[in-house]
């Protein structure tokens, strides 16, 4: 079992080409044993933006704070805190930031996935 927050554990910052302004954090994962999924934890700051792509794994998300948007099934979808959004293999996405805050949201993947 494992009991922590989020902030303890140390991010890993993207922003080049393809992703801007991007903080992930494995909160559960192989570390920990998980045998089936890999919990993460995003941080994006204003402007940020993950790059458009798409995997033959599916992802679940929840968004905690602030606003952005979806890309998915071709047209940009609004977030707000407590959106959940259901993102099916092989389908192009991307999440970006729409706010002048932090927009921050938890991301599930199955354990094939890389984890960051």
């Amino acid at each position: 079992m494992k009991i922590t927050h989020y902030n303890e554990i140390l991010p890993v910052t993207m922003n080049n080409d393809l992703v801007k302004d991007v903080a992930g954090r494995v909160l559960i994962g192989q570390e920990e044993g998980a045998p089936n999924f890999c919990m993460r934890f995003f941080e994006m700051g204003p402007g940020g933006y993950t790059p458009k792509h798409t995997h033959d794994w599916e992802h679940e998300v929840f968004v905690h704070q602030g606003n952005g948007e979806v890309f998915v099934d071709a047209k940009w979808h609004p977030l707000s805190p407590g959106s959940a959004i259901f993102v099916p293999p092989n389908v192009v996405h991307q999440f970006k930031n729409t706010s002048e805050k932090i927009f921050t949201f938890i991301c599930l993947v199955p354990s094939k996935a890389p984890e960051l």
